[in-house]
């Protein structure tokens, strides 16, 4: 073997290196990114099931993948090219629009506690507000009320990883990977969860009526005529009570999954704001909220890192719900209000 073939493969194989420990760093900033994003995903999984009440059960899921595909072009198409367009030409702007994307969602987080303590005329249907027309026309409405919701949601998650990525690396072609991987990954994750929680129900009710689950494969097939046999007999009162805790808990979860959703918001949307504020050299909140959180960590010892991270998210939760208390007026009474007359 030649010299200069041994060096072609020594540079190849020295890049392929390269290549890896870009790609390893890329998988672990958008480990991270996701993970500060995780605010806006319950959210989203949580009210992106509302779209769909109402509407024919046969068409639940593929009004569902309508809206994930809307929500990849969301990610990819429009909010993507503009991230990077703006970490190399206003990377300055990254923090204030940050901070502007946290202050939605602490009042969004607001708006939602007020709505539950005080119920009111919603602002803004999230599930959508059901028009006159045909059930064809109701569900473009609903598809395309969720996207327009999802655009919101997609930037505040594309300005959070941009955000991630941009304190960890200068590199264009390491942030575009990451901004992709966050954005497609969590786009499946949501929306294949929220898959599986609107078809729950269905598939609870199909496992409490089934006699024959094992003949069946949990209903998978059809049985036939045959009558049930010993295993059927054996596991059909476990797979019935498991239908029956579907359908009757299915509820419950999504009213939890809810208030997690809106706590998550409130943490997310407050703690962007703070350390924004930092940035900024307006630390006296952070601070505050440090030391509050050390001060927990240290009377409970046996388990301060955990207490240290629920005492600061709580701290950082009821910062973001002072701060969109306080914003509720203004945008009801003012945005809202120039925003409609704008679009008239």
């Amino acid at each position: 073997m030649s010299v200069g073939l041994i060096a072609l493969i020594d540079d190849v194989v020295g890049l392929a290196k390269v290549a890896a420990a870009s790609l390893d760093d890329a998988a672990g900033q958008a480990a991270r990114a996701g993970t500060k994003a995780a605010g806006v995903v319950v959210d989203d999984a949580a009210v992106t099931p509302n779209y769909v009440t109402g509407l024919s059960a046969s068409r639940e899921l593929p009004i569902i993948g309508r809206i994930t595909i809307g929500s990849l072009k969301n990610k990819l198409l429009y909010l993507l090219p503009a991230a990077l367009a703006l970490s190399l030409i206003a990377p300055w702007a990254i923090t204030p629009l940050l901070m502007l994307g946290g202050a939605f969602l602490c009042y969004e987080g607001a708006e939602k506690v007020y709505e539950a303590l005080w119920p009111h005329e919603e602002h803004h249907g999230e599930g959508g507000t059901a028009v006159a027309g045909t059930p064809a026309e109701l569900e473009e409405q609903r598809v395309r009320g969720a996207i327009q919701t999802d655009l919101i949601l997609s930037a505040e998650i594309m300005a959070i990883t941009l955000s991630t990525v941009a304190e960890a690396t200068s590199s264009f072609w390491t942030q575009a990977i990451v901004l992709a991987v966050v954005g497609t990954v969590i786009t499946l994750a949501v929306y294949g969860a929220v898959a599986l929680i609107v078809k729950a129900d269905d598939a609870g009710l199909a496992l409490a009526q089934n006699d024959s689950p094992v003949s069946s494969l949990l209903g998978m097939r059809d049985p036939g005529t045959a009558q049930p046999g010993g295993a059927d007999r054996a596991l059909g009162p476990l797979t019935k009570g498991l239908g029956r805790g579907l359908v009757i808990g299915m509820p419950y979860f999504l009213k939890v999954l809810s208030v997690v959703g809106t706590a998550a918001m409130l943490w997310v949307g407050g703690g962007i704001i703070i350390h924004g504020l930092e940035e900024f050299g307006l630390s006296g909140i952070g601070h505050a909220v440090h030391g509050i959180a050390e001060a927990a960590a240290d009377a409970l010892s046996a388990i301060e890192a955990a207490v240290q991270w629920l005492v600061a998210a709580a701290a950082s939760g009821v910062f973001g719900l002072v701060v969109g208390a306080l914003l509720i007026p203004l945008v009801n009474n003012v945005a809202m209000p120039v925003v409609a007359k704008f679009r008239s």
